[in-house]
């Protein structure tokens, strides 16, 4: 006979219900839907992130003069928008294809190489004992307290004697490792990864580049797909730096944007049109692996 059946026989159907409701929720891992003012909350979160693209697409509809004229000139977009875009891309005062491209092999280079020795040097400070691993660690954490202002002035002269002023590698040298992006998987390796795993790679005669490559990388796959989307992000919509170092001939997208104003006229209809398009790319990549950069995290947040 089971338990439900014993409490309905000495306390009542009411308990014997309230008792299968708890042995349905312990089941089902203890989880239970969220209510409506969790959902009001999320939605109006999402209204106030999604407002700034849909002013920009606003913006990028209407005429100059309506927008010199009000504020809010319309409430919907309208097909106007296209002519904005196509004004963008086929113009000849700026190089937008070569900007994408460079943007492109950026973004795609400095990612991948941020993800490979971040994962490497956590991996490192997190399951590897030598001599100095605190002191180091420590030190490469300040290193984020430092103002990236600071080192322009040297970067610049380095460039300089290097002879990469307007080129790509200007850009991407510089980025290819992080202190953030270290200590992200620092982090994440230190509580995900057993030592077990590691020393039955050892047991099993692994090298340590086959125990990296084997263990580590795997287990580190949800911390590090989403610090490869953080930099690709970063690294999409950076100016400062591109627009110190790289030139009209080479620019990347941001710098093609800025160069859509004028000296003494502002067309933020053509503009904001440009704004649009340099964050399509990433609506797109958030659209397509959102859902499996989460899946992933969770997946690497259970306990086994």
């Amino acid at each position: 006979m089971s338990s439900v059946a014993v409490t309905a026989q000495t306390a009542g159907p009411a308990a014997a219900r309230a008792a299968a409701r708890r042995r349905a929720r312990k089941s089902s891992g203890g989880t239970r839907r969220a209510g409506w003012i969790v959902y009001t909350l999320l939605g109006i979160t999402l209204l106030i992130s999604a407002f700034p693209l849909y002013f920009t697409l606003l913006l990028g509809s209407s005429d100059p003069v309506e927008i010199s004229r009000n504020a809010v000139p319309q409430w919907l977009p309208d097909t106007s928008l296209f002519t904005q875009f196509a004004t963008v891309i086929s113009s000849t005062q700026i190089n937008f294809w070569t900007a994408l491209t460079n943007s492109l092999i950026i973004a795609v280079l400095v990612s991948a190489s941020v993800v490979l020795f971040s994962t490497l040097a956590g991996y490192s400070f997190a399951k590897l004992r030598f001599r100095g691993r605190g002191p180091l660690l420590v030190f490469v954490i300040a290193t984020m307290a430092v103002p990236t202002q600071l080192g322009v002035i040297p970067l610049y002269i380095l460039m300089t004697d290097l002879h990469w002023i307007g080129k790509l590698q200007a850009v991407i040298v510089p980025a290819l490792v992080t202190a953030f992006g270290v200590f992200w998987m620092t982090q994440y390796l230190s509580e995900s990864l057993p030592y077990e795993l590691i020393e039955a790679a050892r047991v099993d005669g692994a090298s340590m580049i086959r125990t990296f490559w084997s263990i580590a990388l795997p287990a580190a796959r949800p911390a590090a797909a989403m610090l490869g989307l953080f930099t690709f992000v970063q690294q999409w919509t950076n100016f400062f730096w591109p627009s110190i170092v790289l030139n009209s001939n080479n620019p990347t997208l941001p710098l093609v944007v800025k160069s859509l104003q004028s000296n003494y006229f502002v067309d933020y209809s053509l503009v904001m049109g440009g704004v649009f398009l340099v964050t399509l790319p990433l609506l797109i990549i958030f659209i397509f692996v959102g859902k499996q950069l989460v899946a992933g995290i969770m997946q690497g947040a259970v306990k086994g």
